[in-house]
C-alpha cells in the first residue's frame, strides 16, 4: 500500500466512524486515530480482542471498541515492565515496530535531534493508542508527565493545537488532508488559537514544533522501524520506575497497570 492509498483508507475509516454532534476538532482526531490503525494494520498480526470486525478488499477492519481485560492471544508483560515492554507487548504485536509513534521517533532521531525531542516524538500520540483520541495531546502529556523532563510533557501537550497553524519557519504546511476531509473554511476556535499565542512566546515553542513536523509526516506504510533503536533514549530520557511502569505509585500508575495493560492492541 502507498502513501495515498493509506490516506485514502484512512479517511473512509473515519467517516465511517463520524457520529452526529462531533464537532471538528474530534474529527480531526478520528482522522489521525484512523491513519494510524491502517499504518499499524500493514505490519501487525491478524486481529484478537477486537470486535466488529469485517474484511474491505484485503484488509481487515475494526469497527468495534478495544476489549478490555486479559487475553490468552496476548503475550504476558513482564512482573517489572518498562515503557518499551508497553510497546513490544501492547502497542506494536510484531515485536518488529513501523506504526506512527516509531516511524516519528525515528525521523527526530535521524535529525539528530535531543533526547527531549526524540522521546517526546516517541510518546506524542501514546494517548491514541493507550487510552483517548480526543484531546490526545492533552492525555498523552499527563500519561508521561511523572516519567519525563517538563519540556518533553509541555512538547506533547502543545503538538496537538499546533497541528492548526501552518509555520513556514519550519517548513509546516496545513495538512492538506485535512483540508480534504473536513473542508477548506474550518476555523479553529479561539481557545486553539488563543494556544498558539502562549506557545510562541514560550521557551518550548522549538521543541513542541519539532514534534509536530515529525508527527504529520510520519506515516509511511514501507517504513518499518524498531523500539530497540530508542532503548538507549528510553533510558537516557525516560525515568523507568524501579517497581515497573504502573507500579511506582505515580499519580498515573494506575491508569498504565489497569487501562493501558490489559488493552488488545492486536
Amino acid at each position: 500500500m502507498d502513501r495515498e492509498t493509506l490516506f485514502e483508507e484512512a479517511k473512509a475509516l473515519a467517516r465511517s466512524r463520524v457520529t452526529e454532534g462531533m464537532d471538528l476538532n474530534e474529527k480531526v482526531d478520528l482522522l489521525e486515530h484512523a491513519m494510524a490503525e491502517v499504518l499499524d494494520i500493514q505490519v501487525m498480526k491478524p486481529f484478537a480482542g477486537r470486535v466488529g470486525a469485517t474484511v474491505t478488499g484485503t484488509m481487515e477492519r475494526a469497527t468495534g471498541r478495544w476489549l478490555m481485560g486479559d487475553d490468552p492471544r496476548l503475550e504476558p508483560m513482564p512482573e517489572k515492565p518498562t515503557l518499551a515492554d508497553f510497546f513490544r507487548h501492547r502497542f506494536l504485536k510484531d515485536k518488529v515496530g513501523g506504526n506512527h509513534l516509531l516511524q516519528s521517533a525515528k525521523l527526530a532521531q535521524d535529525k539528530g535531534l535531543s533526547d527531549n525531542i526524540v522521546l517526546a516524538c516517541l510518546l506524542h500520540d501514546i494517548s491514541v493508542v493507550g487510552l483517548m483520541r480526543n484531546d490526545h495531546g492533552h492525555w498523552a502529556a499527563q500519561m508521561v508527565a511523572p516519567y519525563v523532563d517538563a519540556e518533553v510533557a509541555w512538547a506533547i501537550k502543545h503538538h496537538q493545537a499546533l497541528r492548526f497553524r501552518a509555520d513556514p519557519d519550519y517548513g509546516y504546511e496545513y495538512p492538506a488532508f485535512y483540508t480534504e476531509v473536513f473542508g477548506e473554511d474550518y476555523d479553529p476556535p479561539d481557545y486553539i488559537k488563543a494556544e498558539w499565542a502562549y506557545c510562541q512566546s514560550h521557551a518550548w515553542f522549538d521543541s513542541a514544533m519539532q514534534v509536530v513536523v515529525n508527527d504529520l509526516y510520519a506515516f509511511d506504510p514501507k517504513v518499518t522501524v524498531s523500539i530497540d533503536d530508542f532503548e538507549g533514549v528510553i533510558a537516557r530520557a525516560f525515568r523507568q520506575p524501579e517497581a515497573g511502569l504502573g507500579f511506582d505509585g505515580s499519580p498515573v500508575a494506575h491508569m498504565w497497570r489497569t487501562v493501558i495493560w490489559p488493552n488488545n492492541f492486536l
